[in-house]
C-alpha cells in the first residue's frame, strides 16, 4: 500500500500499489474484467495507478460509455430536417420555427432510487434538469416514468411516496412545472424500481452550447456546490445488478440541493446570455472526471486538472474521490484566457462557489495535479473513443416461440363486461394518478395549457401563439411477449398522444431499462426492441435526439420486463389547436378512428383477470399507425374536434371512461359489431383514436378521414351522467359515470392508506 497524503502532509487514505492491483486483481471491485485491466496497461504502457484505474473504471462503465448498447444505439435513425442537435451532447434539440429550439432529454436513477428513494429521485430530476441548461436552453417542463411493484408491499409503499416526495420537492424549489408523466405497477419492479426523468426546454438558435475544451491555455471553471462524498462509484453502481449487499452501496446515493441548483441555472443562462461560454458541461454520472474528459476528448485537446483548487466540503479527500465523487450542483466551464474575471462576477452575484481547477493544453493528455504532484497522466481518447465495446449475441428465448395467441381467449371471454370494466379501472397502473400529480406543481411560471391527466401535456410558447405537446410512454407487457413489436408500438403511442394534444410529432429522447446485457435473452430483448423502435421513428419521422440506456436492472438474478420509455415532443402550431382527451358538451358523437381486432394478449384485462400475460401484444401497421395520425391531426386542425383519446391500455370502454371523467358527461354507446363484448370492448388493437365531435360535423369529418384511407365509424353520442353501451342490441354495461370515477381515483389513495388500517 502507499499513502495518500492530503494538503497537510497526513496519511488519510491507504491505496494499493499498482502492482498489488494487479496481483489481487482489485480492478474487478471496480468493475474491470482481466481484458479490460490489459487494455488499460497497454493504453498506458504501465500498470495503472488506483487514481487511473477509477477514471477507467468509472469512464468503461455501461453507464458512461455504453460498451454493450452502442453498436445497437446506432441502428436508430438520428437526423431529419429539424435536428439541429442529435445524440452526443447534453440533450436534444429541434427547431420549432422562429429562431427557437426545443431541448429535451430523458435519463434514468433507477438503481439510487431502489436503496434511497428520496434523494434517488429527487437528484434525478436535477440530473436531467442541468443536462438541459448545460445546453443553454431555459427548462420550462419535467416529466416522469416510473415503475414500482405490487401496491400491497409495504416496501413498494415507501418506495412509490418517497420517490414521488423527492421528485415534487427538487422541482417544486426550482420552479419547473412537472406537467406529465406515467406510473405503472408490476410485480417485476418490485426489488428494482425505475425512476426516469425528462425535461424540456426552450432556446434561442445562436444560444445553443456544447460540451466542449477548446483554446490552448484557456481556463477551466469549477462551479456550484463544494465535492463531497457523496456518489462515489455511482455510474458503477448502476453498471451492475441489485444485490442484498446493495443497501451497503448507500453511499453512493447522491445528495441534492434544489436550491442550489436554481442559481447554477441562472447563473449559467446569464453567462450565455453574455456569450463567455466556449463550452459547458453537467458534472453528473463519473462527476468531474465524466465531464472534463468527454470535454477534453471532444475538443481534440489535453487538459491539466489542478485538484487541490478545486472546492471540497470534506477534509483530506484524495484523488480517487475527489475525481469520482459524484456530488450534485456542479458545472464544469470553459471560456477564453482572460476572461476569468466577467465570469467570477456573475457566479458571486449568485453567490456561487467557483474556482479555476484547470487549463486546457496541447496534445491529447489528461493529466491530474494533486499537492504538486502528477497522480494521472492518461491518453484522453482512450477514455471516450476507445471504450472497449462488447458485440454480444442475443439468443431467442424458447418461451417466445411457445406463446401462442389463442392460449387465454376462452378465459376472459365469459367475465362480465361491468365486473371487467370496474376491475381495470381500480388496477393502480390504469387508475388515477392524482394522488401522484397533486403533488407537483404543474403551473409555476404560468405556460402550462394541458396539465397531468390528459394524453399529453401541453406548454404555450410567451409571444407566440403556438406550443409544445409532450408524453412519455411505454408498454413493458407488450416488450416482454414481443420485443420487437412491443419497441414501436411505445414510439407509436408516444407519437400518437401528442397528436391528440393537437400537434405535430417532432422527435424522441428514450430510456431503454433492461436487465443484464451479457445474458442472451436479455440481450435479445434489447436488439428487437431497439429495432421496432428504429422503424417507428423512421416511418413517423421522429429522429431520436438523446436518451440513456440503463441496463442491469436486475435483482437476485431475476431482470424487471424490457422496458423501452419513450419521451416524445410536439409542435402545436396554434393554441387553437390545443386538445384534451375529455368530452366537452352533449350531443355531441363519438366517432372511433382505426380497426378493433379484438387483441387482449398482454392486455390490462388479462392481468387483471389471470394474474399473467401471454399470447402475442396487439400487432402493429406503422402506415396505418401514420395515416391515423394524420387524419386525426388534420381534423383537430380543422376546427372541429371537441376532443381526442388515444386508445392504448385497457381498450375501448377505458377510452371511454376517462375521457367522461373530467366533466362528469356520459355517453350512450350503440354499435354492431362481430366480435364478442369483450375483445370488442377490451382489446387493444393500436392505431386507434376517440374523438368527440359537434353534431353538425360528423358526417363531414368520417368523410375526411376515410379519405385518407382510415376506417371510421360513429358509436355513439355524449350524453347525460350515464355510461351505457350496447353491443348487438343487447346493453352490457349500464354505469353512473361518478359511480366508476370514484373506483378510478381511490385506487391508488386506498392502497396507499392500506398501512394506516392494518
Amino acid at each position: 500500500m502507499q499513502p495518500n497524503q492530503n494538503v497537510m502532509g497526513t496519511s488519510t487514505v491507504m491505496e494499493p500499489t499498482p502492482e498489488e492491483i494487479r496481483d489481487r486483481k482489485l480492478y474487478s471491485e471496480l468493475g474491470l474484467t482481466p481484458a479490460e485491466f490489459e487494455q488499460v496497461e497497454k493504453h498506458l504502457g504501465r500498470l495503472p495507478n488506483w487514481t487511473e484505474l477509477g477514471i477507467y473504471s468509472v469512464m468503461w462503465s455501461e453507464h458512461c460509455s455504453y460498451k454493450n448498447s452502442k453498436p445497437l444505439l446506432k441502428r436508430l435513425p438520428v437526423d431529419g430536417p429539424r435536428v439541429l442537435q442529435g445524440p452526443g451532447e447534453g440533450a436534444g434539440v429541434i427547431d420549432i420555427g422562429d429562431g427557437q429550439a426545443v431541448v429535451f432529454k430523458i435519463e434514468s436513477h433507477n438503481h439510487p432510487t431502489a436503496v434511497e428513494p428520496f434523494q434517488g429521485a429527487a437528484t434525478g430530476v436535477g440530473g436531467i434538469i442541468r443536462d438541459v441548461f448545460s445546453m443553454g436552453a431555459r427548462p420550462v417542463a419535467l416529466l416522469n416514468s416510473l415503475r414500482f411493484g405490487p401496491l400491497e408491499s409495504p416496501r413498494v409503499r415507501y418506495l412509490l411516496e418517497q420517490a414521488v416526495a423527492g421528485i415534487a420537492h427538487y422541482g417544486n424549489v426550482v420552479g419547473i412545472p412537472t406537467v406529465g408523466g406515467e406510473v405503472e405497477f408490476d410485480a417485476t419492479y418490485e426489488g428494482n424500481p425505475l425512476v426516469n426523468a425528462m425535461c424540456v426546454g426552450i432556446i434561442n438558435h445562436e444560444d445553443i452550447q456544447q460540451g466542449v475544451a477548446k483554446g490552448v491555455d484557456n481556463p477551466v471553471i469549477y462551479v456550484g456546490a463544494s465535492t463531497g462524498r457523496d456518489g462515489i462509484h455511482g455510474a458503477i453502481f448502476a453498471s451492475e445488478e441489485l444485490s442484498e449487499a446493495s443497501e451497503e452501496k448507500r453511499p453512493s446515493v447522491q445528495a441534492g440541493d434544489p436550491f442550489m441548483e436554481k442559481l447554477l441555472l441562472e447563473a449559467c443562462l446569464e453567462l450565455v446570455q453574455k456569450g463567455i461560454l466556449l463550452g459547458i458541461q453537467d458534472m453528473g454520472a463519473a462527476g468531474l472526471t465524466c465531464s472534463s474528459a468527454e470535454m477534453t476528448a471532444k475538443g481534440g485537446v489535453g487538459l491539466d486538472l489542478y485538484l487541490d483548487d478545486v472546492p471540497q466540503r470534506e477534509e483530506g479527500m484524495s484523488p480517487y474521490e475527489i475525481m469520482l465523487s459524484e456530488s450534485q450542483e456542479r458545472m464544469l466551464l470553459v471560456v477564453e484566457e482572460g476572461r476569468e474575471a466577467e465570469v467570477k462576477e456573475v457566479l458571486d452575484k449568485w453567490e456561487l462557489p467557483s474556482a479555476v481547477v484547470g487549463r486546457v493544453t496541447e496534445g491529447d493528455r489528461y493529466r491530474i495535479f494533486h499537492q504538486r504532484e502528477c497522480v494521472a497522466d492518461i491518453p484522453v481518447k482512450t477514455l471516450v473513443d476507445d471504450a472497449p465495446i462488447n458485440y454480444r449475441q442475443g439468443e431467442e428465448p424458447l418461451s417466445f416461440r411457445e406463446e401462442t395467441a389463442a392460449s387465454y381467449m376462452e378465459e376472459l371471454t365469459g367475465v362480465d363486461p361491468t365486473e371487467a370494466l370496474q376491475r381495470v379501472l381500480a388496477a393502480p397502473s390504469l387508475a388515477s394518478k392524482r394522488w401522484v400529480y397533486q403533488q407537483y406543481d404543474s403551473m409555476v411560471r404560468t405556460s402550462t395549457a394541458v396539465r397531468p391527466g390528459s394524453d399529453a401535456a401541453v406548454i404555450v410558447l410567451d409571444g407566440l401563439d403556438k406550443g409544445l405537446a409532450m408524453s412519455v410512454d411505454g408498454n413493458s407487457r407488450y416488450v416482454k411477449l414481443d420485443p420487437h413489436v412491443g419497441g414501436a408500438t411505445a414510439v407509436a403511442e408516444a407519437a400518437r398522444n401528442v397528436v391528440c394534444a393537437g400537434a405535430r410529432p417532432l422527435a424522441i429522447t428514450d430510456c431503454l431499462n433492461f436487465g443484464n446485457p451479457e445474458k442472451p435473452d436479455v440481450f435479445w430483448q434489447l436488439e428487437n426492441a431497439i429495432d421496432g423502435m428504429g422503424e417507428a421513428c423512421r416511418q413517423l419521422g421522429t429522429p431520436v435526439v438523446g436518451g440513456n440506456v440503463s441496463l442491469y436492472n436486475e435483482t437476485k438474478g431475476s431482470a424487471i420486463h424490457p422496458t423501452p420509455v419513450v419521451g416524445m415532443v410536439g409542435l402545436v402550431e396554434s393554441r387553437d389547436h390545443i386538445t384534451t382527451q375529455s368530452f366537452q358538451q352533449e350531443g355531441d358523437v363519438l366517432l372511433l378512428l382505426g380497426a378493433n381486432f379484438g387483441e387482449l394478449g398482454g392486455s390490462e384485462l388479462q392481468q387483471q383477470v389471470l394474474g399473467m400475460i401471454s399470447g402475442r401484444p396487439p400487432q402493429l401497421d406503422l402506415a396505418a399507425e401514420k395515416a391515423l395520425q394524420s387524419a386525426v391531426l388534420h381534423l383537430i386542425q380543422a376546427g372541429n374536434v371537441s376532443s381526442a383519446h388515444d386508445l392504448s391500455t385497457g381498450g375501448l370502454a377505458v377510452a371511454i371512461a376517462e375521457s367522461a371523467f373530467a366533466k362528469g358527461l356520459g355517453a350512450r354507446i350503440d354499435v354492431e359489431t362481430d366480435l364478442t363484448v369483450i375483445p370488442y370492448l377490451f382489446g387493444e388493437s393500436q392505431s386507434r383514436v376517440l374523438l368527440s365531435v359537434p353534431k353538425e360535423f360528423a358526417k363531414e369529418a368520417m368523410a375526411m378521414v376515410e379519405k385518407q384511407g382510415v376506417t371510421c365509424s360513429r358509436i355513439g353520442e355524449v350524453s347525460g351522467e350515464q355510461l351505457s353501451i350496447w353491443i348487438n342490441g343487447v346493453e352490457v354495461v349500464s354505469e353512473q359515470v361518478s359511480s366508476l370515477q370514484t373506483i378510478w381515483e381511490e385506487a391508488i389513495p386506498c392502497a396507499m392508506n392500506a398501512s394506516l388500517t392494518n
